[in-house]
């Protein structure tokens, strides 16, 4: 009688690690903190921006249309929260959208820093250039994260044994990822006349 016991509930924890349990809410915690870390990235590099168009602005004061675009992009691209644990399809497409728009007003702007040579020679802008391009990588580097915790959340929820507990205990549904798609028709790629 006690090696039934002692079998059963060997079992019953088996199936407990085994099905989901721990590793549905887990993954659920590490897909909220890797877009954490992408909103993280996005903010630097908003913060970064105002310094950088005040170095623009006394190199280039005739070209208030590129950086207002730039000014303008931010102030959207910042007024744009989504919070990590009532994630979408619509928010995330917002927020690509909002960032999209950034990444494209950035581009234009760097484009018409290549008309500066004085400018592309200072140590500020050059500074500032670097961190911003360090920032753009940090970006790629936490969204292929937040890629890989969705696609591992999105599989605990979807493929069995785990979607056997999901669909009894959480009903979680899939989350949404990133479409790029979405970030491509922002952004014209710009020309560089030399």
């Amino acid at each position: 009688m006690k090696a039934i016991q002692i079998l059963t509930l060997f079992l019953v924890v088996s199936f407990i690690s085994g099905c989901g349990w721990q590793s549905i809410p887990t993954a659920k915690n590490e897909v909220e903190a890797q877009f954490a870390k992408v909103q993280n990235q996005y903010k630097r590099r908003a913060d970064l921006i105002p310094n950088l168009v005040k170095v623009v602005k006394g190199y280039a004061a005739h070209e208030k249309e590129t950086l207002q675009a730039v000014v303008e992009a931010r102030a959207k691209a910042t007024s744009v929260n989504v919070d990590p644990t009532k994630l979408n399809a619509q928010s995330l497409k917002q927020f690509s959208q909002a960032q999209g728009q950034l990444s494209s007003a950035l581009s234009r702007l760097m484009v018409v820093v290549e008309k500066y040579p004085d400018l592309k020679a200072n140590q500020n802008f050059r500074d500032l250039q670097a961190q911003l391009e360090g920032t753009e990588n940090r970006i790629t580097v936490a969204r292929d994260r937040y890629i890989e915790s969705i696609k591992v959340f999105n599989n605990l929820v979807t493929v069995p044994p785990t979607s056997w507990t999901n669909s009894i205990m959480y009903k979680h549904d899939k989350m949404p990822q990133f479409e790029v798609k979405d970030i491509e028709k922002l952004q014209d790629a710009p020309e560089v006349n030399l």
